[in-house]
């Protein structure tokens, strides 16, 4: 090769070399140059996490419904060159083994068997942890008590130390379980609520952890002269709620005395101030224990008042009663021509519950006696496209926004592919699903002369500092004033003289529905399973409360005017005596 070619050639080759060292060395120094420094700090560093305190949540009067109690993260700490023996799992496992496998069953209930596999199987976690000699900081357990913590000190093992940690309590056991949710642990093994308010709330209520970074030597030791750094704890924000504790007591125990006297499946009440939205009491049942969740079904954990959906049945009246008045398709006393005999639509008939014909009613007349035909009436009158538009403004097409996880919204079918058969199974509330807090919501439009308000649980967020009350949020105004105090005096002719007069409260004006729906399965009804339920507020003028019951598949009566209703007045009696609701004469 030629020489002057073959220095061009060589030039060539260191330029390319050096442009190439040049690049890496711009890369590690600008563009990796944060991570390096992040990688030479957790080589120079130890870093150690301090657990904030996660708020607490407490009723109506300040007083607790979760709370904190103190507890223990043990760790063995391995000293430079030296093995710990395996023998101390043997010793250590005995007293934590429930913290270490997660057992879910609490010591008193496990059989000597049980206890034996669970203690075995802490051994061989321990011990596997032992004799990893990588690992200077052994972890062995979380949330441990004060009597394991004080076991475990007994031992006289110098290598076994603790930190102060905390764990959740809660005092009312299962009351208010749905409520509340509960708290279990990461991925990374931290604090993490789950479903209702500590799942909603979980940045609230966590807080930020502290940070200690301290500098180590090369054999991982603290360094006592080197660098220091600190990240302060943040301690969660309480959360206040509107939930009395007195009246959910009692709603839960009039619920579990109705379900085993009716012979329901399940059941549910919620009771909310129907003027700011603010949720007095909630319960359903069957439940569970935050304290142990682990030891239930994970399906027992989600809250059916937001989170299950039902054909809603003649309750849903009362909302298309109001719909046709609103719209000025109807008056008071509008007639109804068609309420002389069952009524064909396309290849369906439509027909009574008690099979009773009521020709020329008036509205009054058809609430009174739940008259399927007479809404049908009405919603041909309001016709398809009308009758969606309420449907949307009274909250069906969306989630109600209730601080609670787990909400969710039931889909109805596009406004376009509704079909006039459709309209008539609505009308008398049946062929489309809603969830409970959705139809309180709604029938709260009632109560409250017209608007649509978001429900809350959380009234006041504390902080040692800060304390933010939640406002009232007013969505949009759905129906006037006057339709509100007309649907009304409907509602309390309907309680007054309808089928579940029998139970109603004397002395007091109670404006209220009863709905037996029938229940869907694999695309037919089962004629006799159906969900009952009663909606109602009192008194009639300037209610205290609305509140909604729902008995599933009640076993002695299908009819929600024997079960559900009679539950309603009972709770409705003590309600307004609690809140010093005087006889009206």
């Amino acid at each position: 090769m030629n020489p002057k070619w073959r220095l061009l050639f060589l030039n060539i080759i260191f330029s390319f070399i050096g442009f190439l060292l040049l690049a890496r060395l711009f890369y590690w120094q600008v563009l990796a140059s944060d991570k390096l420094v992040n990688l030479a700090s957790l080589q120079q560093h130890t870093t150690i996490e301090v657990s904030a305190k996660r708020g607490e949540i407490l009723a109506s009067d300040g007083s607790f419904l979760v709370a904190n109690q103190p507890a223990y993260f043990a760790y063995l700490k391995r000293d430079q060159d030296k093995a710990l023996p395996t023998k101390l799992s043997e010793s250590i496992a005995p007293i934590i083994y429930s913290s270490v496998t997660n057992s879910a069953t609490p010591s008193s209930r496990l059989t000597s068997k049980d206890k034996d596999i669970l203690i075995k199987k802490a051994e061989d976690i321990i011990k596997d942890r032992l004799l990893n000699e990588k690992i200077q900081w052994i972890p062995l357990a979380r949330k441990i008590t004060d009597e394991q913590k004080n076991s475990l000190e007994s031992l006289n093992f110098p290598e076994i130390s603790f930190e102060e940690e905390q764990s959740r309590l809660y005092p009312e056991s299962s009351m208010s379980a749905h409520l509340l949710g509960f708290v279990g642990s990461n991925e990374q093994g931290g604090d993490q609520g789950f479903y209702g308010l500590e799942g909603y709330y979980q940045r609230e209520l966590a807080g930020r952890p502290g940070i200690i970074k301290q500098e180590k030597d090369a054999f991982n030791q603290p360094i006592l002269m080197g660098e220091y750094l600190t990240q302060n704890k943040k301690d969660g924000r309480q959360l206040q709620l509107y939930l009395n504790k007195s009246i959910q007591f009692m709603i839960e125990t009039k619920l579990a005395k109705a379900i085993q006297q009716f012979g329901a499946k399940s059941g549910s009440i919620s009771v909310m101030d129907p003027y700011t939205g603010a949720i007095i009491a909630m319960a359903s049942l069957p439940s569970y224990e935050p304290q142990e969740f682990s030891r239930f079904e994970p399906n027992l954990f989600l809250n059916p008042i937001v989170s299950d959906a039902f054909e809603p049945g003649s309750i849903f009246k009362v909302l298309v009663m109001a719909a046709g008045l609103d719209a000025g398709v109807i008056k008071k006393d509008t007639r109804c021509d068609i309420c002389d005999g069952p009524l064909k639509i396309d290849k369906y008939t439509i027909n009574t519950w008690d099979n009773k014909y009521r020709a020329d009613s008036n509205m009054t007349d058809v609430l009174v006696h739940s008259d399927n035909v007479g809404m049908v009436f009405i919603g041909q009158k309001i016709g398809l496209n009308k009758f969606y538009d309420y449907f949307d403004k009274f909250g069906f097409t969306e989630k109600t926004g209730i601080d609670l996880q787990d909400e969710v919204v039931p889909v109805p079918r596009e406004k376009k592919k509704w079909s006039y058969v459709d309209l008539a199974t609505a009308s008398f509330g049946q062929g489309f699903v809603a969830t409970n807090m959705q139809l309180l919501q709604s029938v709260s439009v009632i109560a409250n002369g017209g608007n649509l308000v978001e429900p809350r649980i959380v009234s006041k967020i504390i902080s040692p500092t800060k304390e933010t009350t939640i406002p009232v949020k007013i969505k949009h105004r759905v129906i006037s004033e006057e339709t509100a105090k007309i649907v009304t005096d409907m509602m309390v002719a309907s309680a007054k003289e309808g089928e579940a007069k029998w139970t109603s409260v004397q002395g007091y004006n109670i404006a209220g529905k009863t709905g037996t729906a029938q229940v869907a399965y694999e695309g037919k009804y089962e004629e006799e399973k159906t969900n009952a339920s009663f909606i109602g507020f009192a008194p009639a003028k300037n209610p205290k409360f609305t509140m909604l019951v729902t008995l599933k598949e009640p076993s002695t009566s299908q009819w929600a005017s024997e079960t559900a209703a009679p539950l309603w007045f009972s709770i409705a009696q003590d309600l307004l005596n609690h809140f010093n609701v005087v006889p009206e004469k």
